[in-house]
């Protein structure tokens, strides 16, 4: 269950996040970041983190978002000096998507011969489910940015994330379709985990509220490679739904115009963290006007987007979770910092204390976190993205999940965040 607030527009985590930039703007000596007593010794070792980040397939443009997170966090601590004298050292590789598997096991063989303490990823749910065994037999921690299947809560205790499991997102997006008015929806969704998963708990919100999912249930599953949706759509709209959730990647690009063209109202089409993406190159300005999505994650402040800019290169076409991916590296790298050692197991013994678990100070970015730590203290890491603590099964305890809502050149805007605690 999740207990929910709304959160006036604009105001999302703007406080939080405005920290999160003094701290990312802060530089220090290297000679007084040193780890010579408080909290924790320095190993010798550099400390590698490796990422598996969708750089190409379905969900690819999740993938310079996520990458900026990462390195805007690398680039935080070793302007400040690194971790015990030393450079963070970030391998980035691919994770692609379930349609081509060999990709990311390929990734994952590499960054484990290159004996990282921890992988930043996979975005797909899927993608991690075919890996993580692979990765915790060798020791070394995970820690997606935005893996919200509810398969992986608990799944392993070198297993983490910074997304909120999709009982929060479900949740809160069975709540805005049933607050719309909706009591008859008709999903449309792929055979895969995280869309199964994220189903169910819309359809029990829905139905426990005395509304109907009249298309999408078990059994109603399109598969991953699937490019004809007309016979689909038609599926759908032969029940007669009020609304249309889709729970799709890339497909998406198919199934809404299918969907526009056969007269369904744009603005009674919801989307997911999945597919809540720009589509101003892909489709007829007003296609979309008035469909509304969800993406776990606060709205973050203007100047940490323009940061995620700087450090990518070029402005970003999306910033979904860009602020999940820098909170999981910071995340590692103070675990690392408060145990000692660059190793996964000493990784995954203190990312509950430096999240917050424990308790402890308040603390933003790597320079005021990681002197607390030098000093013995204990640390409640204050993530950019609203994530509270990790809970018993390495699942945030609370967190935002942002509404948005498209405009006439079918371009997402921000509307509100809802917040939840698991």
């Amino acid at each position: 269950m999740a207990r929910w607030n709304t959160i006036a527009r604009g105001a999302a985590f703007a406080a939080a996040a405005s920290l999160a930039l003094a701290a990312c703007s802060s530089e220090s000596d290297p000679e007084t970041s040193s780890t010579d007593g408080g909290g924790s010794e320095a190993s010798g070792d550099a400390l590698t983190i490796g990422s598996l980040l969708p750089l190409t397939g379905s969900l690819a443009f999740l993938g310079p978002p996520e990458v900026a997170g990462v390195d805007l966090a690398q680039k935080e601590i070793n302007d400040a000096g690194g971790v015990w004298g030393s450079d963070v050292e970030i391998i980035h590789t691919d994770s692609s998507d379930t349609d081509n598997p060999q990709i990311a096991s390929q990734s994952v063989t590499e960054l484990i011969s290159q004996d990282v303490a921890a992988i930043v990823g996979a975005a797909s749910s899927a993608v991690t489910l075919n890996v993580v065994d692979d990765v915790t037999a060798a020791g070394i921690v995970q820690i997606s940015p935005a893996n919200t299947s509810t398969a992986l809560t608990g799944y392993s205790p070198l297993f983490f994330r910074t997304a909120p499991p999709d009982t929060v997102q479900g949740d809160a997006l069975g709540n805005l379709i049933l607050n719309d008015g909706i009591e008859n929806l008709g999903i449309l969704l792929f055979a895969d985990d995280y869309a199964t998963s994220l189903r169910d708990v819309v359809q029990g919100v829905i139905e426990e509220a005395g509304g109907t999912v009249t298309y999408g249930v078990s059994g109603d599953e399109f598969q991953t490679d699937a490019s004809n949706f007309e016979s689909i759509v038609q599926d759908v709209l032969a029940t007669n739904p009020d609304g249309i959730l889709v729970i799709a990647f890339d497909q998406t690009k198919a199934i809404i115009p299918a969907l526009v063209g056969a007269g369904f109202p744009a603005d009674k089409l919801y989307l997911t963290d999945g597919n809540t993406a720009d589509y101003s190159a892909d489709f007829e300005e007003g296609t979309m006007t008035g469909a509304q999505g969800t993406i776990p994650g606060a709205n973050a402040a203007d100047d940490f987007k323009a940061l995620l800019d700087e450090v990518n290169g070029s402005p970003l076409d999306s910033y979904a979770y860009g602020a999940e991916s820098y909170d999981a590296t910071m995340l590692v790298a103070l675990a690392a910092l408060k145990g000692g050692a660059g190793d996964g197991q000493t990784v995954a013994d203190n990312l509950p204390a430096v999240s917050g678990a424990d308790g402890g100070t308040e603390c933003t970015g790597w320079v005021e976190c990681s002197e607390l730590i030098e000093a013995g203290e204990d640390i409640i890491y204050q993530a950019v993205s609203g994530v509270g603590p990790f809970n018993a099964d390495n699942d945030p305890s609370s967190a935002y999940v942002g509404v948005y809502e498209y405009d006439e050149t079918n371009v997402q805007t921000w509307v509100e965040a809802v917040f939840g605690e698991v």
